[in-house]
């Protein structure tokens, strides 16, 4: 008995490769937008209920979801002393800091203490509050993709605008500012 040879199928052989190139073509796609369009559910919410003790070794005060009820906008930002992009936008939060219209709070995400004194002993500490969030619970309860991440805050506690990865000059003086105007006027 003569065994009978097997067809090949041309298509079969193809197919690892076409499934490459659509897997490729997802991920490009995903990864080539802009990560300050990324959605957040918290926009329009109230901030998260959260009470960050002092960072150690400091005379700043902590920071806690009360100080965002205090009536003025506030600009909340979550960073910290290993991050590259912090230390870029560490300039703006300076200037931000001046402008007598918000109150600028800084959320320090898994840092040591002693790296984040040494980060704004150098670079200038613009925050009224500073909450030391050592574990990363509160930053992950305002719905943080990583550092920096910057939110806008009401002055009934609502969190108004939410802005991924770190702030530049055109940033600010675009979208940025027009965000903190839209944040004084109440919610229709």
């Amino acid at each position: 008995m003569k065994a009978e040879p097997t067809r090949r199928r041309p298509g079969l052989a193809l197919l690892p490769i076409v499934i490459f190139a659509g897997l490729a073509l997802v991920f490009w796609k995903g990864l080539s937008g802009d990560p300050s369009n990324l959605p957040s559910a918290l926009i329009g919410k109230p901030a998260p209920d959260f009470s960050l003790s002092v960072l150690e070794g400091s005379n700043i005060p902590g920071l806690t979801s009360v100080d965002l009820k205090t009536g003025g906008v506030s600009v909340v930002n979550i960073w910290a002393s290993w991050c590259g992009p912090c230390r870029l936008e560490h300039p703006i939060l300076m200037d931000l800091s001046q402008r007598t219209y918000i109150r600028l709070y800084g959320i320090n995400n898994k840092d040591k203490p002693e790296n984040a004194r040494r980060f704004l002993g150098t670079l200038g500490q613009p925050f009224a509050a500073i909450g030391a969030d050592t574990n990363g619970r509160t930053t992950i309860d305002w719905g943080s993709y990583g550092v920096p991440e910057t939110f806008i805050v009401d002055g009934k506690g609502i969190i108004r605008f939410k802005w991924i990865g770190p702030l530049s000059p055109e940033i600010m003086a675009g979208t940025f500012v027009g965000e903190i105007e839209k944040a004084k006027q109440p919610l229709p």
